[in-house]
């Protein structure tokens, strides 16, 4: 059996041969060199043997060939490089340094050029992550400026119950027609007067003396402060726990790369084992065909997991905010493989207290009462004093003082039914509240017990899950050794191999889950940011 694999660059074209280089299938090789290599005479031409098992007299024929052409060859294995070195002599390592200087020359100026253009890669541990988020996530900015606007709404309803003091000057010009002003003409007076000029200028001002519903008004901004204050930490505490699941996951792809590039050494060992104890006459044809399914099954996973862990990282940039072309890396790969203790309180009377929904919600229930107390005050008088100062004359030389204040009372006597109407929408908007309130509540309980179960839960499948991965290794070792001493065949490894790759699987789940729960509970008492942001 026989792979061929061609990839072309702009420095060579590469013909990878995997399995056997032997009779119809070296001539293979020698086709697919001529059909390829027709418009590539400028590139140069390199044959990878490292996955090659077997190389006979026709192979031999077909390399000397290439070689005669400008082939380079690059081998690994002892049978490999005995018969490369045969077949090239003293040249070959006079035309490997002659592919090998200019490869690394483009090699240098591809990595210096992409230096300078690609920013260096952000080395991120959990807590960076958590803080950077915090930081510079749009969603926690726009928190931020919402909070600043309540802010600012507080100021203007405070407004209403302090002075207004206004300053204006005017300079006008009149003429007045007596006989339209009166409705007849006054006899032995003119038809008009003016016109006549006249400057003022000077301030006025008022200040509420009783206004209940000002009052009102006023404290229920201050509620809506509390409760934007709440809101904005809520965000906050979502978005940690965005960065925090994002983040696991991550780590989890990065267990899943680092497991899967190590079954695929072992799967590549017991590959070659199984060609060595072939050559040998140990083993079978169909024992090394199994093994190389497996390697390449294995080489497969690989794939798998490292696309996974590059979407994941691209998902964390993404809640970071980041520049899209800066690469992340993971600074707490280790950390994955550890069990914490959760160290907070985990009680459901410390979620009510502690969660900022819960927060948010009671704010919104005070609010919503001084708003229904405002629009009952709407019944009350009101009461406040108003003036002004004022220069006025018919010329600034002639402007003489004048003045005008007074109080001002207001009693409503009818509205039309307004001010029973708003006080009944009022009343249901605290009912509803009301409501949200003990959903809330439940929903926090559930989320609590829930999440301690899932930690329990995954605290347990952790253990289990260890002492599977070290059976199976064990299990793998054994299957090996009876391989090698020709006790068995080898389906006995490939066996072992699945239940190594399975008990893998198991145990990075496993400690994702416990991960992930205790989060979920950090979450459910409202302890994100204290817990992973600190």
């Amino acid at each position: 059996m026989l792979k061929i694999t061609i990839h072309e660059s702009l420095e060579a074209l590469t013909f990878q041969v995997e399995g056997k280089l032997v009779g119809a299938w070296a001539r293979e090789l020698e086709q697919a060199w001529r059909t390829n290599c027709k418009d590539q005479n400028r590139k140069a031409l390199l044959v990878d043997l490292t996955e090659t098992l077997y190389i006979d007299d026709e192979g031999k024929r077909v390399l000397a060939h290439l070689f005669r052409h400008g082939a380079f060859f690059k081998t690994s294995g002892t049978m490999t490089s005995c018969i490369v070195d045969e077949i090239t002599g003293k040249a070959r390592n006079k035309r490997r340094g002659l592919l090998v200087q200019p490869l690394l020359l483009l090699l240098a100026a591809a990595s210096i050029a992409r230096s300078a253009t690609d920013p260096a890669p952000l080395r991120l541990t959990l807590r960076d992550a958590v803080q950077m988020a915090l930081r510079q996530n749009p969603q926690v900015q726009i928190a931020n400026l919402n909070l600043a606007e309540i802010q600012e709404n507080q100021n203007v309803a405070r407004s209403g119950l302090l002075p207004q003091i206004n300053f204006g000057g005017s300079e006008s010009v009149h003429r007045v027609n007596l006989a339209a002003a009166f409705g007849s003409k006054i006899p032995e007076f003119p038809s008009h007067v003016g016109p006549f000029w006249l400057v003022q200028g000077g301030a006025s001002g008022s200040l509420p003396l009783f206004d209940f519903t000002a009052w009102r008004r006023w404290q229920a901004s201050k509620e809506n402060v509390t409760g934007s204050r709440a809101q904005e930490r809520a965000v906050r505490e979502e978005n940690v726990q965005l960065v925090v699941s994002q983040y696991l996951g991550s780590l989890r792809g990065a267990a899943d790369v680092k497991a899967a590039q190590s079954r695929m050494d072992l799967s590549k060992a017991l590959f070659d084992q199984a060609g060595d104890l072939q050559k040998n006459g140990a083993g079978t044809g169909i024992d090394t065909l199994r093994a190389n399914v497996e390697y390449q099954n294995e080489k497969q996973r690989l794939i798998a997991a490292e696309t996974t862990l590059k979407t994941s990282l691209y998902g964390l940039a993404r809640l970071l905010n980041i520049d899209p072309h800066r690469a992340v890396e993971l600074a707490d790969e280790a950390v994955f493989f550890h069990t914490p203790e959760y160290t907070a309180d985990e009680s459901i009377e410390r979620a009510w207290v502690e969660r900022p929904e819960m927060k948010a919600i009671a704010s919104q229930i005070r609010a919503a009462e001084l708003e229904r107390k405002r629009t009952e005050a709407e019944r009350l008088p009101k009461l406040s004093m108003a003036g002004s100062w004022n220069l006025e004359g018919v010329t600034p030389s002639s402007a003489i003082p004048v003045y005008d204040f007074g109080v001002n009372l207001d009693i409503p006597l009818y509205t039309g039914g307004r001010i029973k109407a708003e006080t009944a929408v009022a009343g249901i908007e605290l009912k509803k509240l009301a409501q949200q309130q003990d959903e809330l509540r439940n929903r926090i309980a559930l989320e609590v017990k829930t999440a301690i179960a899932e930690l329990e839960s995954a605290k347990s499948e952790v253990e289990v899950a260890n002492l599977s991965v070290d059976l199976a290794q064990q299990e793998v070792t054994q299957a090996r050794d009876r391989f090698q001493a020709g006790i068995a065949n080898n389906i006995e490894v490939v066996t072992a191999q699945d239940e190594l790759s399975r008990a893998n699987d198991n145990q990075i789940g496993a400690l994702y889950r416990y991960n992930q729960a205790r989060a979920d509970l950090a979450h459910a008492t409202g302890q994100m940011e204290s817990l992973y942001a600190k």
